[in-house]
C-alpha cells in the first residue's frame, strides 16, 4: 500500500489539480463574527501551515491594543472548502490565531477555547466526544433599513410574505401571507421561500454539510430553519459558521437578506438556536439509560449542571441585548429553567429517540447570535460540572409551563431578564468555566467588559422610538 497523503498534501494537491487562484483565510473574532483576508496562490505553500500569516490584531474586536497588535493566523488543513461565492477559483481555510513571538495559541481565540474544551473532556475520562447539533433559525427579509444619530433613530424591515403587508398595493397583492404565529409548515404559495431554502441546502451539501431538513418557521415575515447533522464540538462550531456564511450569501445572490438577530419582529416569535448535545466514550453513547425519558444518570447530572449555571451560561449563549427580547413568555421561548420529555415550553427538552444512539438533550435557551465556539464550550463545561458534582436536576416539569398558575410557577426559576443580569451572573458564577484552563479569567473579564462598554452602555444612552411614543407628551 502507498503512503496515505496528509491533510496538507491533500490541500496542495487540490490547489494544483483544480487551478485554484486564491486562498481565503477565515478566522473568528471575539464577539462571534467570521473575519477574513485573501492571498494569491503564489503566496501559499506547504510551509504556510506552519509559518502562518501575520495581521493587525488591534483592529479585531475584543483583542489586542495598538502597541501589541501583531498576530498570526495558521490555517487548519482539515477545514478546506471551495468557496462558492467568490468569482475566481478560491479555497477557504479556517484558521487558528497565534501569538507571533511564542507561537502559542492566542488565549482569546474562540476556536482555541473550543479545542481546549474538547481536550479537557478527554482528560476527565468521562467521555471522549461531545456531539453538538445546533438548530439556528433565521429571518429572510426583502428590505432592511436602520440608522441612528443624535436626533433620530429608526429601523424598518420588510418581507413580501409578512402579514403586515396583507393590505399593501402590490399590483396585484395575491394574499398568501402567513398569519402571525402561524408560519410553521405551510405549503406554497403561503411558504414563498421553499426554492430559496432548497438552493441554500444544495450549496451546503456541495461543501460537505449534511442537511436533515428545511422548513418555514413560526413567525410571519420569512422565518426559516435548516437543520444540520450533529458533529463533534469543534467541527459543529466550524460547520455552523459555514452554514451562516452560505445562508447569508445565497440570500444576497437572490436579492434578499438574512439576519440571525434573535428578535427582529415585535409581537411574533423570535429566532432561537436549540442545541442538541450528547456525550460518547469509545463509540458508545453515554446519555441512554433507565432513568426518566430513557436517560442515564450521567445525562440527568448534565442537565443539573445546565440548570444550575444557566443564568451565567446565558451571558455566552444569549450574548446580545436583543437576545432578551426573545426570552419573554408567550412566544414559545424557554424562559423557565426546567426540563421535560417532549415539552417544548421547558428550557431543556429530551427529544424522542428510537435508539440509544439518538438519546440526547436539547438546550433550548441559546440563540444564533452566539459565538458557537464559546457557546458549545460553555455548555459542555456546565454539563460536566453537573456530572462531576452529581447535581440533581430536580423533578421534571411535564405540564405546559405557560398554563401553570402563579403558585405552581413560583418555584420554577427563570432565565435572566436582560444581558446585564446575565453578565452579573457570569461575574458571580464562572469557576466551572475555568476548569482545564478552557476559559481564563482574562477571557471572562474581557467578555464582560466588552459587552458592558460596547453594547449595554451605548444602548442604555440612546432614546428609542417607543420612548417617544410613551413619553413625548409628558
Amino acid at each position: 500500500m502507498g503512503k496515505q497523503s496528509s491533510p496538507i498534501d491533500s490541500v496542495i494537491s487540490f490547489i494544483k489539480s483544480n487551478n485554484i487562484k486564491f486562498v481565503d483565510l477565515k478566522f473568528m473574532d471575539f464577539p462571534g463574527q467570521w473575519q477574513h483576508f485573501t492571498i494569491p496562490i503564489s503566496q501559499f505553500q506547504a510551509d504556510s501551515f506552519e509559518n502562518g500569516f501575520g495581521f493587525d490584531g488591534s483592529s479585531i474586536r475584543g483583542w489586542k491594543a495598538i502597541n501589541e497588535s501583531d498576530m498570526l493566523i495558521i490555517p487548519d488543513p482539515t477545514t478546506m472548502f471551495v468557496d462558492p461565492f467568490i468569482k475566481a477559483p478560491t479555497i477557504s481555510l479556517i484558521c487558528d490565531v497565534y501569538e507571533p513571538i511564542t507561537k502559542e495559541k492566542y488565549g482569546r481565540c474562540p476556536r482555541n477555547i473550543a479545542q481546549k474544551a474538547e481536550a479537557y473532556l478527554k482528560s476527565t475520562g468521562i467521555a471522549d466526544t461531545a456531539y453538538f447539533g445546533p438548530e439556528a433559525e433565521f429571518f429572510v427579509f426583502d428590505d432592511v433599513r436602520f440608522d441612528s444619530g443624535p436626533n433620530y433613530a429608526f429601523y424598518q424591515v420588510d418581507s413580501n410574505e409578512g402579514k403586515w403587508n396583507s393590505g399593501r398595493e402590490e399590483n396585484p397583492n395575491l394574499g398568501y401571507k402567513p398569519r402571525f404565529k402561524e408560519g410553521y409548515f405551510p405549503v406554497p404559495p403561503t411558504d414563498q421561500l421553499v426554492d430559496l431554502r432548497n438552493e441554500m441546502v444544495l450549496n451546503l451539501e456541495s461543501l460537505g454539510i449534511e442537511v436533515e431538513a428545511q422548513h418555514h418557521e413560526v413567525a410571519s415575515g420569512g422565518q426559516c430553519e435548516i437543520d444540520m447533522k450533529f458533529r463533534p464540538l469543534l467541527k459543529a462550531a466550524d460547520q455552523l459558521l459555514m452554514f451562516k456564511y452560505v445562508v447569508k450569501n445565497t440570500a444576497i445572490k437572490n436579492g434578499k437578506t438574512v439576519t440571525y438577530m434573535p428578535k427582529p419582529i415585535f409581537g411574533d416569535n423570535g429566532s432561537g438556536m436549540h442545541v442538541h448535545t450528547s456525550l460518547w466514550l469509545k463509540g458508545k453513547p453515554l446519555f441512554a439509560g433507565g432513568g426518566y425519558a430513557g436517560l442515564s444518570d450521567m445525562a440527568l447530572y448534565f442537565i443539573g449542571g445546565l440548570l444550575k449555571h444557566a443564568p451565567s451560561l446565558l451571558a455566552i449563549t444569549n450574548p446580545t441585548t436583543n437576545s432578551y427580547k426573545r426570552l419573554v413568555p408567550g412566544f414559545e421561548a424557554p424562559v423557565n429553567l426546567a426540563y421535560s420529555s417532549n415539552n417544548r415550553s421547558a428550557s431543556i427538552r429530551i427529544p424522542y429517540g428510537n435508539s440509544p444512539k439518538a438519546k440526547r438533550i436539547e438546550f433550548r435557551c441559546p440563540d444564533p447570535s452566539a459565538n458557537p465556539y464559546l457557546a458549545f464550550a460553555a455548555i459542555l463545561l456546565a454539563g460536566l460540572d453537573g456530572i462531576q458534582n452529581r447535581i440533581d436536576p430536580g423533578e421534571p416539569l411535564d405540564k405546559d409551563i405557560y398554563d401553570l398558575s402563579p403558585e405552581e410557577l413560583k418555584d420554577v426559576p427563570s432565565t435572566p431578564e436582560s444581558l446585564g443580569h446575565a453578565l452579573k451572573a457570569l461575574q458571580d458564577d464562572h469557576e466551572y468555566l475555568l476548569k482545564g484552563n478552557v476559559f481564563t479569567e482574562d477571557v471572562i473579564n474581557t467578555w464582560i467588559n466588552y459587552k458592558i462598554n460596547k453594547e449595554l452602555k451605548p444602548a442604555a444612552l440612546r432614546p428609542t422610538p417607543f420612548e417617544f411614543e410613551q413619553y413625548f407628551d409628558v
